[in-house]
């Protein structure tokens, strides 16, 4: 049977980017599986494209041109393989285990939380789980980084829990990503982060295509103008939060025999964790298998934790936000939950542990003029 693809916490992963980079000064090392370019760099841009794994990168070379070209390869995302999950390690220099972002919708103890929106079924839940003790650590190694992001994701929870202390350029058109950018570099800052969510809002609702194509015509052309405007031995640095598949209609239902003994449900459909009633976890475990072993991975908490998908270590407070029994989809499916619903159904998903979801880019562009 196919095994799951786990993240290189120990090595190139995104959780080690940036303490590789903002490292304490005459102790930093830059480890052999970052790119070539950012070796001795006066200044440095890391830019996170949403949603573009490094598989979907190589099989759509000839929209992506300028990132083609881009000196480096391939490193790992987290587990889950999920926005919330992986942009906080890349800003934290934490594992999940370690930060706490444990999924897309996670089990605080009295209620399951979309960690997007910071929100249930009934409303804003900031103040019943404020961001900085849900997710404690400061981002950037404690540093004030600027950070050119969409305006609109200033004044949100998930922004205060993993980027707060930062300094926000929010941007409103695209355009202005490159523009803002060069613009710190002028003024001097050595890092600056910066993130785009185009790919994988087009991966969603469209899927794979003429859409999508023309979405990575889009960000290769953003990835040029950004490199236009590095200053004198500055180099972009470009990642990616996770990769996606193709999913569309193929969604699984649990069978009865699966969620009779199923309380409720967290994650996404790609990392499903169920939750069993007082009791049931043997059961409910047994049953997964029994249904869905042909389809998917189906481990215990405990598996999971002691097989290192979250990191070498992983908190108390982490731990209690998982399931008991997950479920990852090695083939193109998801599993669905009646609670876990959006404006639209989602075309390409993310979240689970293969190849396509976990490889993300790692690519580098110096300038020297």
């Amino acid at each position: 049977m196919v095994q799951p693809r786990l993240p290189l916490y120990a090595g190139g992963n995104v959780s080690a980017i940036v303490p590789a980079l903002l490292g304490p000064q005459g102790t930093r090392v830059i480890p052999a599986w970052m790119p070539a370019p950012v070796e001795a760099a006066r200044s440095v841009v890391l830019l996170v494209v949403d949603g573009l794994g490094w598989h979907q990168l190589q099989a759509h070379k000839k929209f992506l041109p300028t990132l083609s070209s881009m000196a480096g390869g391939s490193i790992t995302t987290v587990a889950p393989t999920t926005t919330v999950t992986a942009l906080t390690s890349i800003t934290t220099g934490l594992a999940p285990g370690e930060h706490g972002m444990m999924g897309y919708r996670m089990d605080m103890g009295r209620q399951v939380v979309q960690m997007l929106r910071w929100a249930d079924d009934k409303g804003d839940l900031r103040t019943s789980y404020p961001p900085e003790i849900v997710q404690p650590t400061p981002p950037f190694m404690g540093s004030a980084i600027p950070v050119v992001s969409k305006a609109e994701f200033d004044s949100t929870a998930f922004t205060a829990a993993h980027l707060r202390g930062t300094r926000s350029f929010g941007w409103r058109a695209a355009s202005s990503i490159a523009v803002t950018v060069g613009s710190l570099l002028r003024a001097g800052h050595q890092f600056v982060y910066a993130y785009y969510d185009g790919v994988d809002k087009i991966a969603h609702e469209r899927g794979f295509g003429d859409f999508y194509e023309a979405e990575l015509r889009t960000v290769d052309r953003l990835i040029g103008d950004i490199a236009e405007q590095l200053t004198p031995d500055s180099v972009l640095l470009v990642t990616a939060d996770h990769g996606q598949v193709h999913v569309g209609d193929n969604t699984i239902v649990p069978h009865p025999d699966v969620v009779a003994g199923v309380s409720y449900q967290s994650g996404e459909g790609r990392f499903r964790w169920l939750h069993a009633k007082g009791g049931a976890t043997e059961d409910v475990l047994a049953a997964a298998k029994s249904h869905y072993a042909d389809v998917a991975w189906v481990v215990s908490r405990d598996e999971a934790i002691e097989g290192g998908w979250f990191g070498p270590r992983v908190t108390d407070a982490a731990r209690k936000r998982l399931g008991d029994v997950a479920l990852l989809p090695f083939t193109d499916t998801s599993f669905e939950d009646a609670g876990d619903t959006g404006p639209f159904q989602l075309v390409c998903r993310h979240g689970s542990l293969t190849e396509a979801e976990v490889d993300v880019p790692l690519l580098a562009f110096r300038s020297n003029a």
